[in-house]
């Protein structure tokens, strides 16, 4: 297995003038200023005596420098700590401090909401946005970090080569990253992921969905989350990728404007993404073309027609819409799957940096979730029809939780899987079917086991659902959803919604699991980066 660091290493110096790191419409960086960066951050550690295995902390928008902070610590053998910006000042403090943190890349507004006498062990918070110094706790670190640029041109009087460049990979079994979790039980734990469990990752990803020098990708995805992190920007850059940020979530006018500008080779989206694309764009298109769907081979026509302006939108370079964190509603995937669109749906966690399954377009199952990245099995005396928990183990696997030994306690079986907490089946061909979380489960008084996941799936196909979750109260089936009305629906008209998706629902699923009413919500689910409901919020 090849360490990705080596493969940087080998890409800045065969394309040290080309663009590496953009933010979109502005700042840009190529490999070589990269390599610049590293290498003066390499010198400001010595300096101010912070050494390797020291954690360092990044807490800001996704940006170019964002990406060079990253490289700055983990190139030079440090623990990089990704904190979601969107995350409480509150969270922000006490993961800092529970990291262990000495140092941390944020900007203004988050640090002026943060308590620097609640993080005794940092040192020093630097402004991502301009490289200043926001604060300090020791003025040797200060001097070293404002004397950087003087260290790195006394130690290169002649300017960093090529040549020069060289890093560190004996390092496969330490620690890189330390992640903390923003799922749907609320309470967020670190999970350690080392270098080569990122270096697995990557070789996969090259095996599974290869990229070229020069080709170009845009990152949406928080980085503070691995599916971001590792698919949409460690992966690419390291092969000569040039990555491209958006910062904070653009609007769908944006988004689409900046997709026709860099034309990405891939996209990595979560399944809403995708659905309001299918909702407002390939929807309306398919109603108005209804009357023509009984002439022969009309619909196959306006498929491929549909198909070519999607493609279009996104730049026209795309070779595959890599989708994750959620399912795909099933109606969006059915028509996805019948026009011969270039998507995928697959699996992970950030315990596994990040996948778990995965498969290419071509032979992707509609409603699973890929086949097994490495080794996979299911819980249960017949794993194809009765539902267990999955359980996994591979080098892409976390070595645990920081400083959670209770958690660490309960996250391995007896000989040596990983518990995902997640059910699901597999078929004869290696096909992952996840049917719910263990934890949200509903056992009904009959004994029959229900997994809310698989009623939400069928009540986002009812009429006016956009989402919906299912909870259990006195021992009955509630399904909470958020609507979208036309304008020109009256309140009376409106009163009778609920009985509607009830009944629409339960047409479509068994005795056991019918629903017993359903109640609107005014505004959408919260959620975690991956798009994810938090459930935790809603019982």
């Amino acid at each position: 297995m090849k360490h990705y660091l080596k493969k940087l290493e080998e890409t800045i110096r065969e394309h040290w003038n080309q663009k590496a790191l953009c933010d979109y419409k502005g700042d840009s960086f190529t490999y070589a200023d990269l390599a610049m960066n590293i290498e003066q951050f390499r010198l400001f550690l010595g300096e101010a005596g912070i050494t390797k295995r020291n954690k360092i902390a990044i807490c800001a928008r996704n940006s170019a420098r964002w990406a060079i902070a990253f490289w700055d610590i983990n190139v030079n053998g440090c623990v990089a700590v990704p904190l979601l910006a969107d995350f409480h000042p509150n969270s922000i403090t006490a993961l800092t401090h529970h990291s262990d943190s000495v140092l941390l890349f944020t900007d203004e507004d988050i640090w002026r909401k943060l308590n620097p006498e609640q993080m005794p062990l940092l040192k020093a918070a630097v402004n991502i946005k301009d490289w200043s110094l926001l604060w300090h706790r020791e003025e040797k670190l200060a001097k070293a970090w404002n004397n950087r640029e003087k260290a790195f041109a006394r130690r290169y009087p002649h300017g960093l080569e090529p040549a020069n460049v060289s890093f560190a990979t004996n390092n496969m079994d330490k620690l890189a990253i330390i992640n903390y979790t923003s799922g749907t039980t609320g309470n967020p734990k670190g999970v350690m992921l080392t270098y080569g469990a990122l270096s697995d990752t990557d070789e996969f990803s090259n095996s599974h969905f290869p990229n070229r020098p020069g080709e170009t990708i845009i990152s949406m995805l928080p980085m503070a989350h691995m599916y971001g992190l590792a698919i949409e920007f460690i992966h690419p850059n390291v092969d000569g990728v040039t990555v491209y940020f958006l910062g904070k979530m653009p609007t769908p006018t944006i988004l689409l404007q900046a997709m026709q500008e860099v034309k990405p080779y891939m996209v990595v989206t979560v399944p809403l993404v995708m659905e309001k694309v299918y909702a407002k764009s390939i929807k309306p298109a398919m109603e108005k073309l209804k009357w023509s769907f009984s002439i022969p081979f009309a619909r196959k026509l306006v498929d491929t027609i549909v198909k070519k302006k999607i493609m279009s939108a996104f730049g026209g370079r795309v070779r595959c819409f890599i989708m994750g964190g959620a399912p795909l509603k099933p109606e969006v995937e059915q028509c996805f799957c019948r026009m011969r669109l270039p998507f995928t749906v697959g699996y992970g966690m950030t315990e596994a940096c990040p996948l778990l399954g995965w498969e290419w377009w071509t032979d992707f199952v509609p409603g699973s979730c890929g086949k097994p990245v490495h080794e996979l099995r299911i819980d249960s005396d017949d794993p194809k029809s009765v539902a267990g928990e999955i359980q996994v183990r591979g080098q892409n696997l976390t070595v645990g939780y920081y400083k959670n030994p209770e958690a660490n306690a309960v996250a391995f079986t007896d000989d040596g899987w990983f518990r995902t907490g997640d059910l699901g089946l597999i078929d004869d061909d290696n096909n992952i079917f996840i049917r719910g979380r263990i934890k949200s489960m509903i056992l009904n008084s009959s004994g029959q086991n229900i997994y809310p996941e698989e009623l939400e799936a069928v009540l986002t196909g009812c009429p006016y659902v956009v989402e919906a979750l299912v909870v259990e109260r006195n021992r009955k089936i509630v399904a909470l959803v958020y609507p979208d009305f036309p304008e020109e629906m009256n309140e009376e008209e409106r009163k009778g919604i609920p009985e509607l998706i009830r009944s629409t629902a339960n047409k479509s699923l068994p005795g056991y699991s019918q629903i017993h009413k359903v109640e609107l919500m005014d505004v959408p689910f919260e959620k975690t980066p991956k798009m994810s409901i938090k459930r935790f919020l809603y019982k």
